[in-house]
């Protein structure tokens, strides 16, 4: 609708940020699943009011049935609206008439240390502070504050930021970060700073400090290539060898190092004791035909792991498998008989898996009567 009628779309938005609490006001949503859905549906759709072509009378009302959805919602399901509310306002006129209206409230209440009170409009206030370039008297609103959250405190840093201060910027917004373990918004935080660098072109400081204890993404593969694609100037193997070391967990490491296709430093992570085996076994059987030696070492590390007991419910079939990936292998590059020696030294020395070492043993047996 935004496309051919975009004040519409934008009184829509409205009409469901209206409608949210209600809506879920006795739904049990302390997983935060639904928290999450409301603020990226939210998040995806704000940028269809504040761009809206309205006239100030119709921002006005829009402005002030938000304000009233935001002091009837009782856990903050609207927090991306109030964030930026500034920004919706859009008139500076409307922008100072809505921090007029509860400044006086605020400072008192975040001055009291004695007790916690909290406001409902803190944070539409803090925004248009911001939108409306009222930077000192942000500042001092923030100093009085209590706890120091990104929640409230990515305000102070943006006023420094859009002020040209960017070192005090970098520095108020680091400084949240050496508190003791991450509190909430530290990837927020470390994006902010990391931008700042960014910016200056200080390129490798803000992927020491920020860029690689942020690296996101559901597996060790997507990490890699969440920060590839942010420093892309960056050799994509050190960041790869950088994130190995310092996020540990070497031997997970192995399907993003194959997959980048540094088999290399696959295989050293293959070694690792926390390599999964049922993962090298899939890799020996990929990789037998195009980079048979490298699914041979694989194949052998995959068993003196299942030997010494490692790996999510091993069976003695994953034994047989990985044995008849290694031997495919070794035969395409003739080295048969020396991996068949490499075998019986794994199965004779000590193995903390009996039953895997007399499989082992049996499948050898096999393969020296030429039945493997």
């Amino acid at each position: 609708v935004s496309r051919t009628d975009p004040i519409t779309a934008a009184e829509g938005v409205i009409a469901l940020a209206q409608r949210i609490w209600p809506a879920f006001e006795h739904i049990d949503t302390s997983s935060g699943a639904l928290g999450n859905a409301v603020r990226r549906t939210l998040e995806d759709l704000l940028p269809i009011p504040i761009e809206a072509p309205a006239d100030e009378k119709t921002r006005a009302k829009w402005l002030e049935q938000l304000r009233e959805a935001i002091e009837d919602d009782g856990v903050d399901y609207l927090a991306p609206i109030a964030d930026r509310f500034g920004q919706i306002a859009a008139y500076p006129q409307l922008m100072n008439l809505h921090v007029d209206r509860d400044l006086d409230m605020i400072r008192a209440a975040w001055a009291d240390h004695a007790r916690f009170s909290h406001v409902t409009t803190g944070t539409l206030t803090l925004s248009c502070l911001l939108e409306a370039g009222r930077y000192d008297e942000l500042m001092a609103l923030l100093a009085l504050k209590q706890t120091s959250l990104w929640f409230d405190m990515k305000f102070g840093a943006e006023a420094l930021l859009r002020q040209g201060r960017e070192d005090e910027a970098l520095a108020f917004a680091e400084a949240l970060l050496k508190d003791d373990g991450r509190q909430w918004g530290y990837q927020d935080i470390a994006e902010f700073c990391e931008g700042i660098l960014l910016r200056q072109e200080r390129e490798e400081d803000a992927y020491r400090r920020f860029g690689l204890p942020t690296a996101s993404g559901n597996t060790y593969l997507a990490m890699w290539r969440d920060l590839v694609k942010r420093y892309p100037d960056l050799d994509a193997r050190r960041i790869l060898v950088d994130l190995i070391e310092s996020h540990g967990s070497k031997g997970k490491w192995f399907a993003a190092a194959k997959t980048a296709k540094y088999l290399d430093l696959a295989l050293d992570c293959a070694a690792h004791s926390d390599a999964a085996p049922a993962t090298l076994i899939r890799a020996a059987r990929d990789f037998a035909i195009k980079e048979p030696a490298f699914a041979a070492q694989v194949g052998l590390h995959a068993i003196a792991h299942l030997l010494a007991g490692r790996g999510y419910e091993p069976s003695p079939l994953d034994i047989d498998e990985a044995v008849t990936h290694v031997m495919a292998a070794s035969a395409r590059i003739g080295q048969g008989d020396a991996v068949l020696r490499e075998l019986q030294r794994l199965a004779t020395n000590a193995a903390t898996d009996v039953m895997m070492s007399a499989r082992l043993k049996s499948r050898i047996a096999d393969i020296e009567r030429g039945n493997g």
